[in-house]
């Protein structure tokens, strides 16, 4: 159920009201649904977004298309004028000082009352000079930009939980005792080396962190206890976040990171074995329950006086203590829902095989993943069709691998200021914002993210044509799964019958 209110009269709605947001990451999946809720839900004059130019793409285009994208057609509907209160700025978080023109720097000076920097590349496999450019270089480039601006009430950065992954145990505070070098140091030495260098030298610099995406996001909490001085500023560190609960739509989802892509791949019949813990909690947050928390810290942030020498305040975003689940209690979910809400372009019988050892993944995926994809790829190149599955592989591999210390190692967050904050916001704005984990039902949640899934991901509508289809196609591929699966025993059962006949 979609939660709206016509009063405009809550705390929260009473901050944005005729006042100007810059926001950065305006176009990733966090970025679009923050935008959304808060053009929906405040009296906000003016958004500002910085847009990375494409080739033969204005950027006002760009926002134009938004009017047809599923993520906002609640908000056309209530309010058809929305986006005339949103304004594009031409620049790019890897490029030197945003990108930004002389002129739109002005406005942004001039004009800005709260600042939420979301943008990041969140390839964990990204060279590190990309990373630490986004990540990190972009974070100090936002913080000077907003010292400069004169009419500034708060600003917000969106960091991860997994910033601090190296310990298990993660308070809200900065450790920047876990970086092998300060931001500053790792500025220093970027600036005096080539990428190529600065690339080949990462693991050095990385140390334990797991990839080059949580170090510079380390670096950039380092780079805001650093130079944040007075600055209204705090930061909000989600876990992973999932499809929505409840807003803009049930289940709603974009893209293919994290989880999804593992759930995705599993409901498509492609992903068999995975390196996964099922006993790990599951660190997901709902998409939706993330916007509404980075909109409460930039009202919190207003009303904090904090002095020059004392840290910027933290907000951990996790599932509460007394409401956790198992990655494996999620999968079972996901397999319930996938038996009832299956997609319609499956290629095998959906069903996933999970492993802890790390150095027998890649056996395992070989029988599981690999050798099937050059029987499905001859078949396809017998068609006079092009073969792809084997090269998908390749991918799914690399993604698996890169998700593995997440999906089997479990973080305790402590999540005292982001309850603090909770209790202080007003009844009807812990009703709008809401983002309250211990009342989130797990069991409700799961099946609807997987629906989610099949409409958002899958394109496949929830008409019952569209679900008798896949269900119909469900049920063949059961067949030979269980078919080739019993036939596959029968011949390792003979062959090992041989082999014990001829030893002994």
């Amino acid at each position: 159920e979609t939660i709206t209110t016509d009063a405009m009269d809550t705390e929260i709605q009473k901050c944005f009201r005729g006042k100007t947001v810059f926001l950065t990451g305006a176009t990733g999946f966090l970025g679009k649904v923050f935008i959304e809720k808060l053009l929906r839900t405040t009296e906000v004059k003016r958004v500002y977004i910085l847009v990375r130019p494409k080739r033969g793409v204005k950027i006002q285009e760009r926002i134009t298309m938004w009017s047809r994208e599923t993520v906002f057609e609640l908000l056309i509907e209530e309010r058809p004028e929305a986006f005339q209160r949103v304004c594009p700025i031409a620049g790019d978080c890897f490029a030197p000082d945003l990108g930004l023109s002389e002129h739109d720097r002005k406005i942004l000076v001039s004009e800005v009352q709260f600042v939420i920097h979301g943008a990041a590349t969140v390839r964990f496999d990204d060279p590190l000079h990309i990373a630490l450019a986004i990540n990190t270089r972009a974070t100090k480039l936002m913080v000077q930009l907003a010292k400069e601006m004169t009419l500034l009430e708060s600003f917000v950065h969106i960091s991860t939980a997994f910033s601090n992954c190296v310990i298990h145990d993660i308070k809200e505070k900065f450790y920047s005792e876990n970086l092998n070098c300060s931001s500053q140091q790792i500025f220093q030495i970027s600036d005096l080396i080539s990428d190529e260098l600065l690339d080949s030298m990462g693991p050095a610099l990385v140390g334990s962190f797991p990839n080059t995406y949580t170090f510079t996001k380390a670096l950039a909490e380092d780079v805001i206890l650093r130079e944040a001085g007075a600055l209204p500023i705090c930061i909000l560190r989600p876990c992973i976040i999932i499809g929505a609960h409840k807003e803009p739509h049930v289940g709603f989802i974009d893209n293919l990171l994290g989880p999804m892509s593992i759930m995705f791949g599993v409901a498509k019949g492609v992903l068999r074995i995975a390196i996964i813990d099922k006993k790990s909690e599951v660190n997901l947050v709902p998409v939706d329950y993330c916007a509404n928390l980075a909109l409460a810290c930039a009202w919190r942030t207003t009303k904090d006086e904090r002095k020059e020498k004392e840290a910027p305040s933290i907000y951990n975003f996790a599932p509460s203590k007394g409401n956790k689940t198992t990655i494996g209690e999620f999968i079972n979910q996901g397999h319930d829902a996938r038996l009832k809400f299956p997609i319609t372009k499956m290629i095998w019988y959906p069903f996933l095989h999970c492993t802890t050892i790390s150095w027998l993944y890649p056996l395992m995926a070989f029988f599981y993943h690999t050798l099937p994809a050059y029987f499905f790829d001859l078949a396809l190149w017998l068609q006079g069709r092009k073969p792809r599955l084997v090269k998908i592989y390749k991918k799914v591999h690399k993604t698996v691998t890169l998700l593995g210390p997440f999906c089997s190692t479990t973080w305790k967050f402590d999540t005292n200021n982001t309850d603090r904050l909770r209790n202080q916001m007003s009844p009807g704005d812990r009703k709008l914002y809401y983002f309250d984990m211990d009342s989130l039902d797990w069991t409700q949640y799961f099946p609807s993210a997987l629906v989610g899934i099949r409409r958002f991901l899958a394109n496949d509508p929830l008409t019952p044509e569209s679900i008798a289809k896949s269900l119909k196609l469900l049920k063949r591929l059961k067949v030979l799964h269980y078919g080739f699966t019993v036939s596959l025993g029968s011949v390792a059962a003979y062959v090992l019958w041989i082999l014990a006949k001829f030893i002994i």
